[in-house]
């Protein structure tokens, strides 16, 4: 993965308060440059089929979206992606195992953004070579039979890789925001919105009636210029529950007013939990705890629970970004390691295929 173009300068900072224009690649530059295969496209359509088939109930399985909470080192991430695959192919009778691929990462203050922003990890934010890293590691990923999911934040930034992604999300600070929910009604892959950070369910509710209808709006075209988008409408969107302010949101009576909510305003009641966040009280060690009780509530019946998601590396815990990174880390927030996870998710598909 050595490919790269360049930012070119547009203009020279003259005062304190004028930004600095660097021009990066169009999405379709970076496309023709790192083509997807008709073989793997062949691919990618397939898994957003079997995605759409979970939500719509004509396929039983769960669909659990795992990998690190964000991706920061291309080598522990391949390396992941290898053996999350083993086991995907392990488990899928009862699950569909989607590879998280965040390059991407919303920042309530300043922070590292994520991969896509500043792949060297130094705070100089060559975007060139980040938005042609992450699409090299995601058609990496796509290459060891992985569906790829990822959070959109940057609108701008979706169409570098919206060719080669099963399923999206839409961050909980994002969701209530029209551009996002435009742009959502644009993607040809099932969209999941995350309720606020306040636990509100309504904003992501909103999100999905909004998303499903066509729109049209100020864009961006594939090769770069200013444009009228003009979008079909996204049926498949759903629920992601990720607790709030005031405590996790995935027990049984909380699942139920969302169910209950979804069906007053005929919406299909499709509903994925984030196992992290504030629904493990951001230890990413209760992870399994939140994943076993929603397991369990789906085995006794309740089949609005479409899947879950687990923020997941090679070891477990994170780290603060500095000279000498630990390998296989994450420098975000905290993961589950992989053989917890691998323990987790095959123990979960044996109860599966019992009940």
């Amino acid at each position: 993965m050595n490919s790269s173009v360049s930012a070119l300068p547009l203009s020279t900072l003259d005062s304190a308060n004028e930004a600095l224009t660097l021009r990066l690649p169009s999405s379709l530059q970076l496309k023709q440059q790192l083509p997807l295969s008709n073989a793997l496209a062949q691919q990618v359509a397939a898994h957003r089929q079997a995605v759409r088939a979970i939500l719509n109930g004509e396929d039983h399985r769960l669909l659990v979206v795992v990998g690190p909470c964000s991706i920061h080192d291309p080598r522990s991430a391949l390396e992941y992606a290898e053996k999350l695959s083993r086991l995907a192919h392990q488990v899928s009778d009862e699950m569909l195992l989607v590879m998280r691929a965040y390059v991407e990462k919303p920042r309530t203050t300043v922070g590292w953004k994520g991969l896509a922003y500043d792949p060297h990890l130094d705070g100089s934010d060559d975007m060139a070579a980040g938005l042609t890293l992450s699409r090299e590691l995601m058609i990496e990923m796509i290459r060891l039979g992985l569906p790829v999911a990822t959070e959109l934040l940057q609108p701008m930034a979706a169409g570098y890789f919206d060719d080669l992604l099963s399923w999206v999300a839409i961050g909980a600070r994002t969701t209530e925001s029209q551009i996002h929910r435009e742009m959502a009604s644009g993607l040809n892959m099932p969209v999941g919105f995350k309720n606020g950070t306040d636990g509100g369910v309504s904003v992501a509710v909103d999100a999905m009636r909004s998303a499903a209808h066509p729109h049209r709006h100020f864009g961006v075209d594939s090769q770069g210029h200013p444009a009228i988008i003009q979008t079909p409408g996204n049926p498949d969107t759903h629920m992601v529950l990720r607790g709030g302010h005031h405590g996790p949101n995935y027990d049984h009576e909380s699942i139920a007013r969302v169910r209950a909510d979804l069906k007053r305003l005929k919406i299909p009641a499709r509903i994925m939990v984030d196992c992290s966040h504030a629904n493990s009280g951001k230890d990413p060690l209760r992870q399994p705890e939140v994943f076993n009780a929603v397991l369990e509530q789906r085995l006794l019946g309740d089949h609005s629970l479409i899947g879950m998601m687990i923020e997941s590396h090679l070891f477990e815990g994170c780290q603060p970004l500095g000279p000498a990174l630990r390998y296989g880390v994450s420098v975000t927030d905290g993961c589950l390691g992989f053989n917890a996870t691998e323990l987790l998710l095959s123990s979960a598909a044996e109860r599966l295929r019992a009940c």
